[in-house]
């Protein structure tokens, strides 16, 4: 399966938001209710818990649970058709802004990206979801590409190209100043379609089952608690921990910990939110001797400043996550893969930005891309609004620990090339006084944070795999009727940022729920280094 292998080519498209001195993207989407109500029988339901047969019940073809990056998709796509009907539930609210085989997991690129600036061999021209590059050039991130050629890594011009490993400019789903999520892609532009109804704060309870098969779903809006039937499917997109934790909570999981909450089991799947994954990085810092990174401008007047430019003419510092350079390496010979992820910022960041930098530094986040820790998560009741137990095991593994380590000592060794000795400071973080291994060690069990890749948690696999839950058409082992669609299918994490790889995961499904073929494999080459002898 070529979406999900271990083969470090995940792509690199970054969603912007990671810093900032403004937030000023919207990531939710606009509601338009079209009143649609079918009439269904109860008899499509064995459970006497279910709608007595005199009410009125609405129905639509799909009913999708999730409108992020791979519900708003399947919206779309989905409502391509005009005989089909679909229910989008969200839990957020509305946009305030507004108002199995490897050749059948080849995704359509073209079908996603709208993107020119490279060889349109390696991804699409026309599609949705516009991808981009930072234009503020700035100084300090000119200097970090150029110390990692100076470190003996290649410069690649292209992410998500040829050549993926090296230091260069990052990609982005950002348009016109905008951040560009799924659903400014997918859903805004289809709101008006007659057979796509959405729904806003949501909390999808419990799936309904007859026997073996979904039927629809239970949720509560407004603190009424409401049902809707499914003819055709029940599509999870809520994420790799909603996900599995509305997968528990209706029964399907592992049996002995369902039972022990009195839940009624629908299927026995030990699989369901277990193998979770994620993707830990932590902040290398440098002051800066220049009075030219983003400290300014996290003014009070200059963020006002910043502020108003973003919403009058959607420009300048507010319109740009300014994550603009980064990379990928490897850690160590004999990999073959790059194993390593960098993101450039020309700023200090404190707690995820929640406070303010005190300097003027600029930093790297780096972190390990194939961690072998593996986590899980499970149900801390039955009541859906209490958060589940999550133990993600970080840190849990001995070459886990050796990887951050190296990754600290690669970012100092790029930070101390000669294309930043204009701009060098003290080195912020770790400090110079960490310099063991025991004590970069303790740095990285300190500091090291989740960059909110959480994946895997309802992994695809055969069933004959005991951990699987879903089939290589992610439909739900043992069940009819039910898909799981987002990143907790991922049978282990990619080598990337997760936005991408979900709404191409979300591309490909809709294409099999519409009985469209798989693509040809088109032979496109790829990078390999000359020798794996050295890692540079």
């Amino acid at each position: 399966m070529s979406l999900f292998a271990r083969d470090g080519r995940g792509l690199s498209v970054s969603s912007p938001g990671c810093v900032s001195v403004l937030r000023t993207a919207s990531t939710s989407f606009v509601c338009i209710s079209h009143n649609r109500c079918f009439s269904v029988s109860a008899a499509h339901c064995s459970s006497s818990s279910l709608t007595p047969p005199q009410q009125q019940t609405p129905s639509y073809s799909y009913v999708i649970i999730g409108a992020g990056s791979a519900g708003c998709v399947l919206a779309n796509r989905l409502t391509e058709d005009a005989h089909e009907s679909v229910l989008l539930l969200e839990a957020g609210p509305k946009d305030k802004w507004l108002g199995s085989t490897r050749l059948s997991w080849k995704v359509h690129m073209p079908a996603a990206l709208t993107y020119n600036l490279c060889d349109d061999k390696y991804r699409g021209g026309s599609g949705p979801l516009h991808v981009s590059r930072g234009k503020t050039n700035h100084p300090l991130h000119r200097a970090f590409i150029e110390a990692g050629q100076q470190s003996g890594y290649p410069f690649t011009d292209d992410m998500n190209g040829y050549q993926q490993e090296g230091l260069g400019w990052m990609d982005m789903t950002i348009y016109k100043g905008k951040r560009w999520s799924s659903a400014s892609a997918y859903l805004r532009p289809v709101l008006g379609r007659a057979n796509l109804k959405t729904e806003v704060r949501c909390l999808t309870t419990k799936i309904l089952f007859s026997g073996n098969r979904a039927v629809g779903v239970e949720y509560m809006q407004n603190g009424q608690t409401k049902r809707v039937f499914a003819d055709k499917e029940v599509i999870l997109s809520g994420g790799a921990i909603n996900s599995p934790q509305l997968l528990m909570l209706s029964g399907v999981g592992n049996a002995d910990d369902l039972k022990q909450l009195s839940i009624p089991v629908v299927q026995h799947l030990p699989g369901v939110g277990s193998n979770l994954q994620d993707h830990l990085e932590l902040y290398v810092q440098q002051q800066c001797t220049q009075p030219i990174t983003l400290y300014k401008a996290q003014k009070p007047f200059h963020m006002i400043k910043i502020g108003l430019e973003w919403l009058t003419m959607f420009t300048g510092y507010g319109a740009t996550a300014h994550l603009e350079s980064g990379g990928f390496i490897r850690s160590r010979p004999h990999v073959s893969h790059p194993d390593i992820q960098f993101h450039f910022l020309p700023s200090q960041v404190i707690d995820h930005g929640r406070v303010a930098s005190k300097i003027e530094a600029y930093q790297v986040h780096v972190g390990p891309l194939r961690s072998t820790s593996i986590g899980w998560m499970k149900l801390k009741s039955t009541n859906p609004l209490d958060h589940p137990y999550i133990q993600p095991n970080y840190l849990s593994t001995d070459i886990d620990v050796w990887e951050f380590r190296e990754c600290v000592k690669l970012s100092r060794e790029i930070f101390a090339q000669k294309a930043f000795e204009p701009f060098r400071g003290l080195e912020v973080q770790p400090g110079s006084q960490v310099q063991s291994d025991s004590d970069i060690d303790a740095f990285v069990r300190e500091k090291a944070d989740t960059a909110y890749h959480p994946s895997c948690t309802c992994k695809m696999g055969s069933p004959s795999d005991p951990m699987a839950v879903v089939d290589p058409n992610t439909q739900v082992l043992g069940l009819e009727h039910l898909r799981v669609v987002d990143a907790s299918i991922m049978p282990s994490i990619v080598s990337g940022n997760l936005n991408a790889p979900t709404i191409m995961i979300a591309e490909k499904v809709a294409d099999l729920i519409r009985g469209r073929p798989a693509l040809i494999d088109a032979d496109i080459p790829v990078y390999k280094p000359g020798t794996l002898d050295t890692q540079r």
